[in-house]
């Protein structure tokens, strides 16, 4: 599998939209009711590649490079995560869309609910797929900066490689396809300058400031599914029941022998979890 032959045969659009002076990569895909796909740290419109035909018979799918990410633009400030969600307010309105379903993994799952927190009538319900920051643990933590800054500043096909690997239960399903998308994210010179600002996130500071906190989540007034996995290398699913009290009605599901990215080792079992729960929500509107 490769992420060209999983998009050559469908219709889709590849553009940049300018969200409140960001410029911004967008890839979209199907009719019916919008649905936006968020990556995690270091990630890009590529880690949903194998995603979009499965999800484009069901919604229109609109999948970004996050703030600073990808090939959307790279200001120079540290991306806290209201930096991402204001991003992506802008972006939804520069869609000209009023309402939403989301999902994100990682980071994206974490800017996906902390925007629900703070943008009532958006989101018509999420799916947070591998949530970032559940536990705030400091060797996760250092981990994920080390790898990510390495991988990025000594950019070559090893470290990049095992930047990938690290995300996969089933290290065969990182391709040579992936690493070479990925490397030419990373060597761009923007992106070399801007990743100390992405991962601004991984020092305990910082992130504290956006803690998953019921004094935010309990805002979350959609309906909302916790897809966590049975290998996640960043937490475990025992860590996933906090984050479940803390949202209101919230659901759990897990996604078995998948690691931090679940959308691309458990394609059809992903997939299902986004119809099943966005498709159900909608039949109650």
């Amino acid at each position: 599998m490769t992420i060209w032959n999983d998009l050559q045969h469908l219709e889709f659009k590849l553009y940049y939209l300018d969200a409140d002076g960001i410029k911004t990569r967008v890839l979209e895909s199907g009719e019916g009711e919008p649905l936006i796909l968020l990556h995690g740290t270091g990630g890009h419109i590529e880690a949903y590649a194998r995603n979009i035909e499965g999800l484009a018979k069901h919604f229109r799918v609109i999948v970004v490079d996050m703030l600073g990410h990808g090939y959307t633009d790279k200001p120079d400030y540290p991306y806290g995560i209201d930096s991402y969600s204001d991003h992506l307010g802008a972006v939804i309105r520069a869609l000209g869309l009023d309402e939403v379903y989301l999902s994100g993994e990682s980071l994206g799952g974490w800017v996906a609910a902390w925007f629900a927190a703070h943008n009532p009538g958006i989101a018509k319900a999420l799916v947070l797929n591998t949530p970032g920051n559940v536990n705030n643990n400091p060797e996760t933590m250092k981990k994920l900066k080390d790898s990510t800054v390495k991988a990025v500043l000594e950019a070559n096909y090893e470290n990049v490689k095992t930047r990938l690997e690290w995300l996969m239960y089933d290290k065969s399903q990182v391709t040579d396809e992936l690493i070479e998308s990925r490397y030419r994210i990373y060597t761009q010179p923007s992106y070399q300058k801007a990743v100390h600002n992405i991962v601004v996130l991984q020092e305990m500071e910082t992130r504290m400031k956006y803690t998953w906190d019921p004094s935010w989540c309990g805002k979350i007034d959609v309906p909302t599914m916790l897809a966590w996995t049975d290998h996640d290398p960043t937490s475990t699913v025992e860590e996933a029941k906090p984050i479940q009290d803390m949202i209101p009605g919230s659901e759990l599901t897990v996604i078995k022998d998948a690691g931090h990215w679940p959308q691309w080792e458990q394609i059809d079992a992903f997939n299902q979890v986004i119809i099943d729960f966005f498709t159900k929500e909608h039949a109650k509107v």
